[in-house]
Parts: structure tokens; sequence; C-alpha cells
């Protein structure tokens, strides 16, 4: 139910602090997403004018309408939907970057990436999804990945598990001496140090893809369609919603150094999400070999 001013409060103080997330705030996050891509993102879907698209750092780093307006309209809707939460939203980030330190304060904290993938979404490509979590202390307390194109809405809740289209998302059980699939980083971003870190995977026998867009490729690991990813970067937006949902699902990250890869960052790179524990302690093992 709502309050007077519109929020969701049906689990009382609780859901107000954002400690947790009941049946009634997942769904109306959900409503909300879903009507902002439907306004802003997909009636600009191959629809783009040469004004409409701008680079932020370069050529590979673009920015889109889409991207602006879909954020501003979210950061809207969700800090209704929970009065004193905040907002950091790749958008705002590149900005201003002391939007970045709201992720250590004591609000909750929405994380929104409103086009993951603007790339692709530029080349009129649907490997492209609005990612939004929920974080508390560091810690992501629920996750919403919609890719829109491909029909696909997965949500997860810490605790709670992880789920598409209301069923119950696993990752695979891998069977023995088969190749490890898994996503990487786009060529186009590759340094050197990537390409040699990436090309030890290679030559374990790991089959590694590039992908466009890091929360399906997070999605594909939950639903037991990859085994893992393999990352070089820690942009909160990117990550804060794929790390729960794979995680609910039964994966497990590793950074470089051991330990789990954390928000709001300060991670030792580069990282690794995989379908269980033993198979990323494999990859971050074969990450971290020196030549």
């Amino acid at each position: 139910m709502r309050n007077e001013a519109g929020a969701v409060t049906p689990g009382g103080d609780r859901t107000a602090r954002g400690d947790d997330v009941d049946d009634a705030l997942l769904a109306a996050v959900e409503d909300a997403i879903r009507a902002v891509v439907a306004e802003e993102v997909l009636p600009r879907w191959r629809k783009l004018s040469d004004g409409d698209v701008v680079e932020k750092n370069g050529p590979n780093d673009l920015v889109t309408v889409a991207d602006r307006r879909a954020e501003e309209r979210l950061t809207e809707r969700l800090t209704a939907l929970l009065p004193g939460s905040v907002v950091v939203g790749e958008e705002a980030v590149s900005a201003d970057a002391s939007v970045l330190e709201r992720l250590g304060g004591d609000a909750p904290v929405w994380v929104i990436d409103p086009i993951d993938g603007t790339a692709a979404f530029v080349r009129g490509e649907d490997g492209f999804a609005t990612l939004v979590a929920l974080v508390r202390h560091g810690e992501p307390l629920a996750s919403w990945t919609y890719g829109p194109r491909r029909g696909l809405f997965a949500t997860a809740r810490r605790g709670r598990g992880a789920h598409l289209g209301g069923e119950r998302l696993r990752t695979r059980t891998g069977a023995p001496g088969e190749p490890l699939r898994l996503w990487t980083s786009n060529p186009v971003y590759r340094t050197g140090y990537e390409r040699e870190v990436l090309g030890r995977l290679a030559a374990s026998g790991a089959q590694c893809s590039p992908c466009t867009c890091a929360g399906l490729a997070y999605l594909d690991v939950a639903r037991g369609d990859m085994d893992g990813v393999a990352f070089f970067w820690e942009a909160p937006w990117d990550h804060a919603a794929g790390l729960l949902l794979a995680a609910e699902a039964g994966g497990v990250s590793l950074t470089s150094s051991g330990a789990p890869f954390r928000i709001p960052g300060g991670n030792t790179l580069p990282f690794a999400l995989a379908r269980d524990e033993a198979t990323v302690r494999e990859v971050v093992a074969v990450m971290g070999e020196q030549r």
C-alpha cells in the first residue's frame, strides 16, 4: 500500500529505512522501471539523431538523450517510492564525481544505470539493459535488471533468491573437463594488461566472449547460460544489480586479492564472478598468474 505522499510503506519503518525490500516495493520499482523505459528509452531505439549522442571521454564512451532522460525520471520516481533515499546514477556521477560519496552514507541508495550497453543501443542492437540496485552501507539489498528488447526482467533480494519472469534462477553445474564459458570486457576498451590476462584465460581453455552489457552478462550466469564473468572495472552502476542477481542464484565473486567484490569500490582488480566458489577461485587464479 502507499501512504498519502505516494511512498510504498507496507513494511513500516523497516522498509522506509531501506533495510528490507518487500513484495510491494519490489513490484513498484519494477513498474517504475518499465514505465520510464517505455517512455524515454524504447521510443528512441534506432531513432537517434546525431545531436542525441554525445561522447563523454572519447568515441567509446557515449551518452544519449535517452540515458539522461531515463536517469532523471528514475531518480524522481524511485526517491518518491522510498522517502529519504538518494541516488547514484552513472550520468549524475559523470557530471559530479562527488555523487559517489553517497554510497558511504547512512541513507539507502538507488544505484542506476539507465542504459547499460549504450554503444549497443546507439548501434540499434538489442544488447542493452536498464539496471537498478538498492544499496545500503555498501550492501546491495535488491536489484532489477531489465532487457526490454529481449523481453527479460530479473529481480533479486538479498537472502530471498533471484527470479526471472517469476521463475527461480540457479547457476549451472558444470561437467568435469568441459571448458569454462566466460563473458569478458569489450575489446575496444581493453588495455595491454587486460589482453594479457584474457590471453591467460584463453590459454587455460576458457571460452571468452566479449559482452556489450554487463547487466545481461550477469543474468546469463544467474540463469545458467554462462559460467562466469571476468571484468577489469568497478563502476557500481555496472555491477551492483548483476552481482546480487548472480549471487542469489548461487554465484560467487572474488577480486584479485581473494576478497569478494565490494560496493562502492576500492577493489583489487581484475575480478570475477562465477557459478560457484570453486570455479571463481579457478578463474581468479589464472587471471593472477605471472609470466
